[in-house]
């Protein structure tokens, strides 16, 4: 055996390409090696043909047909993952989540529009079809795109916190509560991490969501952030901006809540009893079918029991100096409950499943399993 056996031929540090298995160089080199270690010539080199060794090598490599150039082709350079609660982990939590709720939200601005109106002034928008009509006739399609900029600012900001928020929130109660507990109050861990995101998701959002109700619910207003931000500072100051803060968390908390916890049991749910197959063994394109599917179905439940407060935000965001008790007072208890909620299930439901397709599209892509299932 000469200096470089098979097994020794790849040095560490070098990208395998640069090394051929061909017999044909392995032999050459081996009897080159064994040469200069008797201090010989190679076979059917005479000492009078100096150069004869690296000739005699460079044409045995030369007429390997898998050196270098067919290898170099096959090879693929392993992507870099990031670790699992890196910094980088969580950014792209980050990332995702503005990306799932913003393009989401924008993307049904007239649904969002219509319901706005349906709940400040049921007694023109009665119906569906009618407040689409409505709209369509006083304003144009202009009119089902007021406020789309404050709502795409807005919810691109409350879902980055909202989203990467949760994954941190949810390792770091998990770690107070250690191995142990944290597998047995596993509902109790993701109901505080999503309510404990959703508080500063809020504080984001706050100032957007009260220019986006006034410019779609007062004709006139304005059409976006850009008019309708200081027309809203002139008349009810910077601390207007949050003055639904306490409605909104009172809608967002348990909407957030909802969504992250029922998500989580029905994606698992999903898995045990539909998908026949085991999650790791599913494809990609199934997983994410699956959190589209366990999204949509858990936006239902969101809608339901954040609708109350979303009728409180609407009123008092549409009114110059409303109060909580008398948003209540106006609107009813019972329409607190019912006032604009078919059409808030069709809205939230969608936004649900396709943020959380999308969210999952992006931990995909560097590399982190889809959320829940395990």
């Amino acid at each position: 055996m000469g200096l470089f056996p098979h097994s020794e031929l790849r040095p560490i540090g070098l990208p395998s390409f640069l090394y051929s298995t061909s017999p044909g160089v392995l032999q050459a080199l081996d009897s080159a090696s064994n040469a200069a270690r008797l201090d010989q010539p190679p076979p059917n080199v005479g000492p009078s043909e100096p150069h004869a060794t690296s000739q005699s090598t460079r044409s045995a490599i030369g007429q390997s047909s898998k050196f270098m150039i067919p290898q170099m082709a096959e090879a693929q350079v392993p992507k870099k993952k990031l670790e699992l609660y890196s910094t980088g982990y969580y950014a792209a939590a980050f990332a995702g989540g503005a990306l799932a709720c913003g393009p989401t939200h924008w993307g049904v601005t007239p649904l969002d529009v219509v319901k706005c109106n349906m709940q400040i002034d049921p007694k023109k928008y009665r119906t569906i079809p009618s407040s689409f009509a409505i709209t369509w006739r006083e304003e144009g399609m202009r009119g089902f795109l007021k406020g789309h900029f404050p709502t795409f600012i807005g919810y691109s900001f409350q879902g980055a916190f909202k989203y990467g928020g949760y994954e941190v929130f949810k390792k770091y109660y998990s770690d107070l509560a250690g191995p142990e507990n944290a597998v047995k109050y596993q509902q109790l861990i993701f109901a505080l991490g999503s309510a404990s995101a959703e508080v500063f998701a809020d504080i984001a959002l706050c100032p957007f969501e009260a220019v986006k109700v006034r410019v779609q619910t007062q004709p006139g207003y304005g059409f976006g952030l850009v008019d309708g931000l200081p027309k809203y500072v002139a008349e009810d100051g910077w601390a207007g901006l949050y003055k639904g803060i306490v409605p909104l968390w009172g809608r967002q908390i348990p909407y957030t809540v909802m969504k992250f916890v029922s998500f989580e049991n029905i994606v698992a749910a999903l898995y045990r009893n539909v998908v026949p197959i085991p999650k790791n063994e599913c494809s990609k394109n199934t997983q994410l079918g699956v959190s589209f599917a366990g999204g949509y179905l858990a936006g239902i439940l969101c809608a339901a029991i954040s609708q109350p407060a979303d009728n409180i935000v609407s009123f008092m965001n549409n009114k110059k100096g409303a109060a909580f008790g008398q948003a209540v007072k106006e609107i009813g208890m019972t329409q607190l409950f019912v006032r604009g909620l078919p059409l808030r299930i069709v809205q939230i439901g969608t936004l649900t499943g396709l943020q959380w397709a999308i969210y999952d599209s992006v931990k995909v892509w560097f590399g982190f399993p889809t959320t829940g299932g395990h």
